[in-house]
C-alpha cells in the first residue's frame, strides 16, 4: 500500500488561529459521552480521536478543528 492510502482526510486549510481550543474541544466530546484514549492533530489538519462512543464502541474520528464537525468516522 502506498503511504497516501493510509493518510487521513484533509479537514481544513484554515489558519490555526481559527481552530477551536484542543482542551475545550475534548471536553465537548466527553460531555457527549465519548471516552478519549488518544488525541492528536493529523497531517491533514484534523483533530483525530481514538476512543469509545457512548455505546462503548471503539471509534476513530477525524474532526474539522474549526467547526468541530466529524469529517470521517470509523467504528471498530
Amino acid at each position: 500500500a502506498s503511504p497516501l492510502a493510509l493518510a487521513g482526510p484533509q479537514c481544513t486549510t484554515a489558519d490555526k488561529s481559527q481552530w477551536q481550543d484542543q482542551a475545550k474541544f475534548q471536553e465537548q466530546l466527553k460531555a457527549q459521552g465519548y471516552e478519549i484514549s488518544k488525541f492528536k492533530v493529523t497531517d491533514g489538519n484534523c483533530y483525530e480521536i481514538y476512543g469509545f462512543d457512548k455505546d462503548k464502541r471503539k471509534v476513530e474520528i477525524y474532526h474539522d478543528p474549526v467547526t468541530g464537525k466529524a469529517v470521517k468516522t470509523e467504528t471498530k
